[in-house]
């Protein structure tokens, strides 16, 4: 319940954001969030519980700062960092940053992920055309972020009505 406080908290709170940095940051807790409103499958709960990121260094250190020492249930989480979507291997959750572009590599990043129950998060406009399932979107100098419910469900991971209505934006 702490926790969910404090995501609240964070979403309501007016900031005023400095640098790409900040709002690498606040991808990063988003993201760490957002896996607790994902019915994933008994499949996904074996192993270290693997957090890939595509081409963003800053947001890759986030999560590892964030999460150090952290688990999501039994599972301890772990960040991998991707140069290229040829280096995509497993991972429960893979973040796309917005030097990929998802049109011209969504075949390639799905082929990657093999079928498997894997939670796409991008963002880029326009991501959820290609397979991003939840897109983060600067809009109005505010930070947000898309639900594509379809996409995650082609993967068999639903996701909770209570992040949509969780969708608050961050003033940046």
């Amino acid at each position: 319940m702490k926790k969910i406080l404090f995501l609240i908290s964070v979403i309501l709170l007016p900031l005023t954001m400095k640098g790409q940095g900040e709002v690498s940051k606040y991808k990063s807790i988003f993201t760490l969030s957002f896996i607790r409103y994902i019915g994933w499958p008994e499949e996904a709960k074996q192993g270290d519980f693997v957090i890939g990121v595509l081409k963003d260094r800053e947001v890759a250190n986030w999560l590892k700062s964030l999460s150090k020492g952290k688990k999501f249930g039994y599972q301890n989480v772990v960040i991998k960092e991707f140069k290229s979507p040829s280096d995509i291997t497993d991972c429960q959750v893979l973040y796309v940053s917005d030097m990929v572009n998802m049109s011209k590599y969504a075949s390639t990043i799905i082929d990657k992920i093999g079928g498997k129950n894997t939670l796409i998060i991008t963002e880029k406009d326009g991501a959820t055309k290609y397979g991003g399932m939840i897109n983060f979107v600067i809009k109005d100098n505010k930070l947000k972020f898309e639900i594509k419910k379809d996409n995650a469900s082609k993967f068999g991971l639903p996701i909770s009505s209570k992040l949509s209505a969780m969708n608050s934006a961050i003033t940046l």
